[in-house]
C-alpha cells in the first residue's frame, strides 16, 4: 500500500479504511471481532488505521479511486447518528484532494461486475512491479499477480466507473446522507 502509486479499490459493504474516522472504524471493528479480541486489539487496529491514512497526506501521495456501493453510505454502523454524520462530513473532505477520487454505486443503476467482494488493485512506479489485486475473506486475505486475473479486475473497475456516480453527483449523495444521519 505505502509503496503504489495508485490505489484503485471496490467496497460494497464499508467506507475504506484509508476513508474511516476513528469512530466509524472501532464501530466497524468492533462489530466484526465476535469473541476473538477484546477492546485493547480493537483500539491497536483503530490506531493502525488512522495511521495509514497518513499516506494519503505525505509529499507525492498515490492517487486513491474508490468505488463505493450505495450500502456502505446506508447501513449504520453505531447507534450513535454523529459517528455517521462525521464520517460523511469527512469523506466530503477527502473527495476535495486532487488525488482522491470516490464514485458511489448507486442503487438504481443496478447490478454491477464487482457485485461479489470487495477488492483493491495497487499500481507501483517501478515497471518491473506488476499490478497486485487484494482481496479479504474471513479468515485471510488473497493477493493475485498473475497478469490475466489482474486484468480482469481491471476491467471490472473500469466498467463500474463507467456507471457509477460522477464527482459531482457523489458529494450530493454524501450530504444527502449526511443529512438523514
Amino acid at each position: 500500500e505505502g509503496a503504489a502509486q495508485l490505489i484503485r479499490s471496490y467496497e460494497p459493504h464499508f467506507v475504506p479504511g484509508l476513508l474511516q474516522t476513528e469512530d466509524y472504524a472501532r464501530a466497524v471493528l468492533e462489530a466484526g471481532t465476535v469473541g476473538q479480541t477484546g477492546p485493547e486489539a480493537i483500539e491497536r487496529h483503530v490506531a493502525l488505521r488512522m495511521k495509514r491514512q497518513a499516506l494519503l497526506t505525505r509529499a507525492n501521495p498515490p492517487h486513491l479511486w474508490i468505488i463505493m456501493d450505495e450500502t456502505a453510505l446506508l447501513r449504520p454502523v453505531s447507534i450513535r447518528g454523529e459517528v455517521m454524520r462525521d464520517q460523511m462530513a469527512r469523506l466530503l473532505e477527502w473527495v476535495d484532494l486532487d488525488h482522491v477520487t470516490l464514485q458511489v454505486a448507486e442503487f438504481a443503476n443496478g447490478p454491477h461486475p464487482g457485485t461479489y467482494t470487495s477488492f483493491t488493485l495497487f499500481r507501483f512506479a517501478e515497471p518491473e512491479l506488476p499490478d497486485v489485486v487484494y482481496s479479504e475473506y474471513v479468515t485471510g486475505a488473497l493477493y493475485l499477480d498473475a497478469r490475466e486475473e489482474v486484468a480482469l479486475h481491471l476491467e471490472v473497475l473500469d466498467h463500474m466507473t463507467a456507471h457509477a456516480a460522477s464527482a459531482q453527483r457523489t458529494k450530493e449523495i454524501l450530504e444527502e446522507c449526511r443529512r438523514s444521519f
